[in-house]
């Protein structure tokens, strides 16, 4: 039996013709909870518990990094401007690089995956936004190096 058209055999078609079928995970559509999903790669982290949890530990630590980068204070006022302007735009790279990651993450659908990118953002904003430890800071505030990321 040919096919032309480009698209998969029917199940009963590839086993009349001899071919054997690829089983494919489904794609969700709505959030669900489990550990059998994909998260950013093809059959990662599959169904295996450890690669689950690792997968919840990347996106939570991805998240966190999101946050460092929004509010940290690495270049220094005396660099020249042209050097500064250049290590923000990299570094604006990075940081919406692993948002988009973080994003496409929760795109899985996963509730567990949701809870730890909202878990990664909350404490990296806890840690590096918040006053909570930098209590001697008084109004105005220093200015982290790279505008915060608009919704």
């Amino acid at each position: 039996m040919e096919h032309h058209s480009g698209t998969m055999p029917s199940p009963s078609e590839a086993a009349s013709n001899g071919t054997t079928m690829v089983h494919k995970m489904t794609m969700h559509m709505t959030f669900f909870w489990g550990k059998n999903t994909e998260v950013l790669f093809s059959g990662w982290p599959g169904n295996r518990t450890g690669m689950y949890v690792l997968a919840l530990i990347v996106v939570f630590v991805l998240s966190v990094l999101v946050e460092w980068l929004s509010h940290s204070q690495l270049i220094k006022s005396r660099t020249n401007n042209m050097v500064a302007g250049l290590l923000q735009t990299v570094m604006h790279a990075v940081r919406m690089g692993l948002a988009y990651m973080v994003m496409l993450a929760i795109m899985s659908f996963n509730i567990g995956i949701f809870i730890a990118a909202v878990a990664g953002h909350a404490l990296g904003f806890l840690l590096f936004g918040s006053r909570v430890f930098k209590p001697n800071q008084v109004p105005p505030y220093e200015k982290p190096d790279l505008p915060p990321m608009s919704c």
